[in-house]
């Protein structure tokens, strides 16, 4: 799987651009990559390719009908239930992560997500690559990019410890 997209893209796009109607993120499969201006932990690097995710994503049964574009743009305004990124980097940045009414959904609450969503607008930068069936790959892609995995053993270890 090409990472050159990746780890040296032609452009960063942030959450202003992204969000915009139409989207400069194509309804298309593919893998997308963020960076941050300011890394979510003392420990990361700045500026430097720390997450890679893929849309849509091969389920035992069938593919999700997910794309870059409405994954990318979860991303940036969702909520931690539906995003192992958001749910990373507000562990790392201290938010209280709390149940959502009576079931097991966790969130950061509507003040935190909206904290969350500022600090990534203001931080966060994602690029993307198409591909068409992008969990071909997946394994290998996260391998060969040497991704700073301790990130999501800090967001954790930070979560059980509170």
């Amino acid at each position: 799987m090409d990472t050159f997209g990746l780890l040296n893209p032609v452009r960063l796009w942030e959450a202003a651009e992204v969000l915009t109607r139409p989207s400069p993120v194509p309804n298309a499969a593919g893998i997308y990559g963020w960076y941050f201006a300011q890394p979510p932990h003392p420990s990361l690097p700045a500026d430097h390719l720390l997450y890679v995710g893929i849309a849509p994503r091969r389920m035992v049964t069938r593919a999700s009908k997910q794309n870059l574009r409405s994954r990318v743009r979860y991303h940036f305004r969702g909520n931690a239930e539906g995003s192992t990124l958001r749910l990373s980097l507000g562990c790392l940045l201290g938010l209280e992560l709390r149940r959502v009414g009576s079931g097991k959904r966790l969130t950061f609450g509507q003040a935190g997500e909206k904290e969350l969503t500022d600090w990534m607008a203001e931080y966060a930068r994602v690029c993307w690559v198409r591909h068409d069936e992008p969990w071909t790959g997946e394994a290998e892609l996260i391998a060969r990019l040497d991704l700073p995995s301790t990130w999501i053993r800090i967001a954790v270890t930070d979560f059980i410890r509170t």
